[in-house]
């Protein structure tokens, strides 16, 4: 099992290529990026993957942006850190809501270790290692995502046509400068500056990343969260059909009872 270390980086050996603060930071982006997928767009999917009653089981992230769940590596000591041993087993004796959460949070943990012990092989010195640690604050963690508790991203998105009840409306109405649909941040009143500082903290519900002025978005009329269409594989053609969206997330609660 390749235990999530190929693709992008391994670890340092004499003559190996020097790396840098923000090769690591990729490095890092990329197996989140993965690990997002897992719990948002392929929620249904990980949950299955999951059964208690297999062996112990672990969730890794890939450094080409896929995620995996397999059994932990069997080479002692292994060449990366390994995440959390057996999530599997408490699938069934927790809410859905609290094990996905606490499979986010040891998931976050492992993220981190992954990260520093490249920066420690790499020979980080302290200001290498404060300014990795400074790009990997600026994203939200998974944990944040999955529980909606990210405090970047705004709590209410109006659009411009009003109230909650035309959000349905307002979602499919057409953005005239391009075929994309428009994010409410375009037309919520504001002074110049504000506007824009409130843009860079609109964030994918699913990807973590930044709302792009051309990138076509859609709202869950559930939890009110805003995703990038094709994290969500939503077209603005499919999307004209739809009544009523709902996320992966939201879906996957109506399917098991969740609150």
């Amino acid at each position: 099992m390749d235990n999530g270390g190929g693709g992008i980086m391994r670890a340092a050996e004499p003559g190996a290529v020097h790396r840098t603060p923000e090769d690591v930071f990729r490095d890092f982006r990329a197996r989140q990026k993965g690990l997002l997928k897992a719990f948002t767009t392929d929620v249904d999917k990980f949950y299955l993957m999951c059964d208690p009653e297999k062996e112990n089981l672990c969730l890794y992230g890939l450094p080409n942006g896929s995620w995996e769940v397999n059994l932990p590596a069997e080479e002692v000591p292994p060449e990366l850190p390994e995440p959390a041993l057996g999530i599997n087993f408490a699938r069934d004796g927790m809410d859905d809501k609290d094990w996905l959460s606490l499979v986010a949070a040891h998931t976050d943990s492992w993220l981190l270790s992954v990260a520093f012990y490249f920066g420690a092989r790499f020979g980080f010195d302290q200001d290498s290692r404060k300014q990795l640690f400074t790009m990997i604050n600026s994203v939200p963690t998974i944990f944040e995502v999955v529980t909606g508790t990210d405090k970047r991203q705004p709590k209410e998105k109006t659009p411009k046509n009003g109230s909650k009840n035309n959000k349905s409306a307002s979602k499919l109405e057409p953005n005239p400068r391009s075929s994309k649909i428009p994010f409410p941040g375009d037309n919520e009143e504001s002074d110049g500056d504000g506007e824009r500082e409130q843009e860079d903290h609109e964030r994918c519900g699913a990807c973590g990343e930044n709302y792009g002025q051309e990138e076509f978005w859609i709202c869950c009329d559930l939890c009110e969260k805003w995703f990038h269409g094709k994290c969500v594989k939503i077209t603005p053609a499919k999307a004209e059909h739809i009544k009523q969206y709902k996320c992966p997330n939201c879906s996957s609660s109506s399917k098991r009872g969740w609150a």
